[in-house]
């Protein structure tokens, strides 16, 4: 028997509500059979001019519709919070939790029998699957695409990556500000989102990973007319999956979890990866721990030779063959047999690709690197857990004891790092604080703060940098990231004083502040809680109920979901 659409609910009936819900939508002009039997596909956009990365959507959702109509169903566009990471203040991570929250209730709110993401800048494709999880409907994404390679004095630059080289290139390489105004022109010269392996690339090839696009959509670059083609077929491709009821909880299972996280260290992803990964399984009901992202992870070979823990940009990666490859190459070490958006398994769907720039992506027997992925550290200065990407990360600094020298918020930092009088040199370790997810709050990428200008000038490259912040996936250095818990809430990460000496052995995991149990209970009992950053509105709201980075920091109460059902009406 065939199964009653959701929609039918609103547009099936012949009583007064069945007439309400009709007659309004009719002043856009759809004909009667529109409201019989098709399909409604909510198309989730998260366009804005607010948001580069995103900016093209708009004409990506009218060829998603194309693609919906053709295969039969009805198509509906809705907007939801669009998340600019270049724009937003104090960061794009503060508001991830409320776009979730968006794109949950406008789903379930609406007569809609299968879902689109239309996504793009980091933070809108985590906060949207996560929205489209608590409710469970048949989901396909389609991301948005990267950039063309940034162009420079004949060169490739990415955007993203040169952005973190500006201090240096000023100082030391004696750039001019006509340079570096000529580097910002040509860094981000098209349509799309960064075109290194940040978190936005990282995040598009987490969801093909997990099963949620159709087959070598990630690297696709925005402006290329295979990304339309991909756009159409997905349009397609959800009639398809509403008719078969292949709802989003039978592809996110904890096999395609730990897909991702092996794919993600084969393509040397951003460390923000974890935290997005670990909210989605939240929201799932799957179990997924900060341990697995090390356990799974930290022994896959680095394949893809992308900045910023290589060479080249998303769109070499893409004509070298994309994520297909990188996935048929890992076969290995996946679960080959799970299920994904177009009814295939991923094993069947990556089982033919072919690479066509080894230079650009390893192969298994080759790899750049023998072990990649994420060190999970733990310590007395990380309870909870911190963590470090080796592949972006000085080998030299892997195994290091230094002294500390303490900023206490990021406004500490700017006011105090180039100042000549500040002891530091390049052995010490910078410690930042204030900077998680209640702290800042929203847990910006401040990690990788850039080094002082003396240090530059004497051409140190990299230091240890340790904070409860994130950093860019565009980023690298020895950087130790996501400290939980958090310096705000009492963490040791806030008894750390200047002097103090810290130890790091990423091959133990091992992060430990070099003080007494006894001299840690002495400052835990002396430390008071500084003052919350807001009285009132959203964000009081996100202070009160954000948790942990080794949780996700997702609210707590948006943890699993409410399903689809709405069993009262609106009059």
């Amino acid at each position: 028997m065939k199964k009653k659409l959701r929609s039918y609910d609103w547009f099936g009936k012949s009583d007064k509500m069945g007439f309400v819900h009709r007659s309004w939508l009719r002043n856009q002009g759809y004909p009667d059979d529109y409201f019989k039997d098709k399909p409604v596909i909510g198309i989730c956009n998260t366009w804005s001019e607010l948001t580069p990365c995103n900016g093209h959507l708009r004409d990506f959702a009218e060829i998603v519709k194309r693609g919906v109509v053709e295969a039969g169903g009805f198509p509906l566009e809705f907007p939801v919070t669009s998340l600019g990471e270049t724009i937003m203040r104090p960061t794009t991570m503060l508001f991830r939790n409320l776009a979730s929250m968006d794109t949950e209730e406008s789903i379930r709110a609406n007569p809609i029998d299968g879902v689109v993401l239309l996504t793009g800048c980091d933070k809108t494709t985590p906060s949207t699957v996560m929205g489209a999880c608590s409710v469970d409907l048949p989901t396909i994404v389609v991301p948005g695409g990267p950039m063309l390679n940034g162009r420079f004095k004949g060169e490739c630059i990415g955007s993203g990556s040169f952005n973190w080289m500006v201090k240096e290139k000023l100082l030391v390489e004696n750039y001019t500000e006509e340079d570096i105004l000529q580097a910002e022109v040509g860094s981000a010269r098209s349509q799309g989102h960064c075109m290194t392996m940040g978190t936005a690339s990282t995040m598009a090839c987490m969801v093909e990973a997990l099963g949620l696009t159709l087959p070598g959509a990630a690297a696709i670059p925005a402006v290329d007319s295979r990304k339309k083609v991909m756009a159409q077929l997905s349009g397609r491709r959800i009639v398809e999956m509403v008719k078969e009821d292949l709802k989003i909880s039978k592809i996110l299972t904890r096999e395609a979890f730990e897909n991702s996280i092996v794919i993600n260290a084969g393509v040397g992803g951003s460390t923000n990866f974890i935290i997005h990964l670990l909210a989605i399984a939240g929201r799932m009901g799957v179990e997924l721990k900060l341990e697995d992202f090390d356990k799974i992870g930290s022994k896959i070979p680095l394949l893809a030779n992308l900045k910023p823990s290589g060479k080249y940009l998303m769109e070499d990666f893409y004509y070298a063959g994309g994520l297909p490859v990188v996935i048929k190459e890992l076969k290995k070490y996946l679960h080959n047999d799970i299920i994904t958006v177009n009814g295939k398994s991923i094993g069947e769907n990556n089982s033919k690709p072919q690479c066509y720039n080894r230079e650009v992506i390893a192969g298994i027997d080759e790899p750049l690197q023998e072990e990649a992925g994420i060190a999970v550290l733990k310590g007395n200065l990380c309870e909870d857990g911190a963590i470090i990407k080796p592949s972006a990360a000085s080998a030299a600094l892997m195994k290091h004891r230094g002294r500390a020298i303490v900023f206490e918020t990021m406004e500490d930092y700017h006011h105090r790092i180039d100042d000549p009088g500040l002891d530091i040199d390049e052995n010490c370790i910078i410690v930042l604080k204030g900077a998680g997810p209640v702290g800042y709050p929203g847990m910006p990428e401040v990690g990788n703060v850039d080094l002082p200008e003396k240090l530059l000038r004497k051409g140190i490259k990299d230091m240890i940098r340790i904070s409860d912040g994130r950093m860019s996936g565009t980023a690298a250095g020895t950087v130790i990231l996501h400290v939980s818990p958090e310096s705000a809430i009492g963490g040791t990460l806030a008894l750390v004083q200047d002097g103090d000496m810290i130890e790091l052995d990423v091959a133990q995991r091992k992060l430990h502040l070099d003080i007494s149990d006894e001299e840690l209970k002495k400052r835990k009992a002396a430390w008071t809680a500084p003052a919350p950053m807001a009285a009132r509105g959203y964000v009081k709201f996100y202070i009160d109920h954000v948790q942990q980075a080794h949780l996700g920091a997702d609210l707590d109460i948006l943890q699993g979901g409410s399903g689809a059902e709405v069993t009262r009406d609106l009059h």
